[in-house]
């Protein structure tokens, strides 16, 4: 197991607990059927409802709407097991620390009540549809609408690339409630799978991530009422995603960091191993300044990470500052298994081995939550304004 090098104060006994509970649900519950899930394209609904079972699902919802009323360092515990682990089919981050925060942070009462408790349990299981085919980065060229009738909402509009879209019972889904492209012109809501007129289609195929479940979602005059949107009134959409967007990047790169310590372990010890002209590849100086330079960079990333969950925890995360961990991470574990898996050699490009699916699986950090080239015009864009310096940002 990787040992963190630095000392990780803000965890106490009881997180480091969890963390034990975490590890031995993963090497029971996870582990042994993972390679059955890359084949199938999809976890199993039982390992969900394992999840839920061991308080590993919501882990901040409160106590009153079912959940552990857990701080939100108890979520990077899972986040960060499920990466050292590799485990990247089940999609509990994109379940508990996104699609659930937007229920939590503006979701009525009913709301509340309706949708956690199902949510920590595994009842139910939930996604977020915000991409589009024409509509990624730029979601203001979104197309899905919301048009209000008498009785609620009528969706009409196609999502692609949703997380759990074969596995989701309901899903925060964004739309335009008024036509144009200003930021009052979109909402959310809460919108149930099994309603008519919603269709799910085929599970898409990835260069990567083979087991979790990604899936186009479509709506064909699928009814709702009008208890089902979030927030108490039209055109929040864009407030409500970007409130949400520093956690949620945030998470990233804990899951990122995470997910490059466990590739360098992975490594470290191949590396201890693995025979070469008589010697073993840790011997030659190649091999041990490459892995300097890797064991440098998650350093400096564990010492990023850990001081803004300190932020977080002090509710004092600012959103361009999540956004630059999150370039900055996610870029990095790009290297880390680039470097990592050129000391395998022809071994490291087999599938079998775990460096080959954690290549494959890390180039997709880069684009989802915020594409790299979005997290960079952030960082300028408030750096800008901070020293007065005029740009076009359109």
């Amino acid at each position: 197991m990787y040992q963190d090098v630095l000392k990780r104060d803000l965890f106490t006994s009881d997180h480091d607990m969890f963390r034990d509970q975490v590890r031995r649900f993963i090497e029971t519950e996870i582990e042994p059927y993972h390679e059955a899930w890359d084949e199938d394209g999809v976890v199993s609904r039982e390992v969900w409802e394992k999840a839920g079972q061991s308080g590993l699902l919501c882990p901040t919802v409160p106590e009153e709407y079912g959940g552990p009323g857990a701080d939100y360092l108890y979520s990077a515990v899972v986040v960060e097991e499920l990466g050292r682990a590799g485990a990247s089919g089940p999609g509990f981050a994109v379940h508990s620390e996104m699609a659930a925060a937007y229920i939590m942070n503006f979701g009525s009462e009913e709301q509340k009540q309706e949708w956690l408790p199902k949510l920590v349990s595994a009842e139910a299981i939930t996604g977020i549809a915000m991409t589009e085919p024409g509509a990624g980065s730029d979601l203001r060229k979104m197309s899905t609408s919301a048009k209000k009738t008498n009785r609620g909402y009528v969706i009409n509009g196609q999502k692609v690339f949703i997380s759990n879209g074969q596995l989701g019972d309901v899903f925060i889904v964004a739309a335009k409630t008024k036509k144009g492209t200003s930021t009052d012109s979109m909402s959310l809501f809460i919108i149930e799978a099994d309603r008519d007129g919603f269709a799910k289609g085929k599970n898409l195929k990835k260069m990567g991530v083979p087991a979790q479940d990604t899936s186009e979602l479509f709506f064909d005059n699928v009814e709702i009422p009008h208890e089902n949107m979030l927030g108490e009134e039209e055109g929040q959409g864009f407030y409500q995603l970007m409130k949400g967007l520093a956690r949620e990047r945030l998470t990233i790169a804990v899951a990122c960091l995470a997910k490059a310590e466990g590739v360098f372990q992975n490594t470290v010890e191949y590396a201890s191993e693995r025979e070469l002209f008589n010697k073993t590849l840790v011997d030659f100086q190649n091999t041990q300044f490459k892995l300097a330079e890797v064991r440098t960079d998650l350093i400096v990333g564990r010492s990023l990470v850990d001081r803004l969950l300190t932020d977080f925890m002090n509710g004092e995360l600012n959103a361009d500052v999540a956004a630059a961990a999150k370039l900055w991470v996610t870029e990095m574990q790009g290297r880390t298994v680039d470097t990592c898996l050129q000391m395998f050699g022809g071994w490291g490009y087999m599938w079998e081995y775990p460096v080959a699916r954690a290549y494959a699986e890390a180039r997709i950090e880069r684009i989802a939550g915020g594409s790299s080239e979005i997290m960079k015009s952030i960082i300028c864009k408030s750096m800008f304004k901070e020293m007065g310096i005029k740009a076009d940002f359109s």
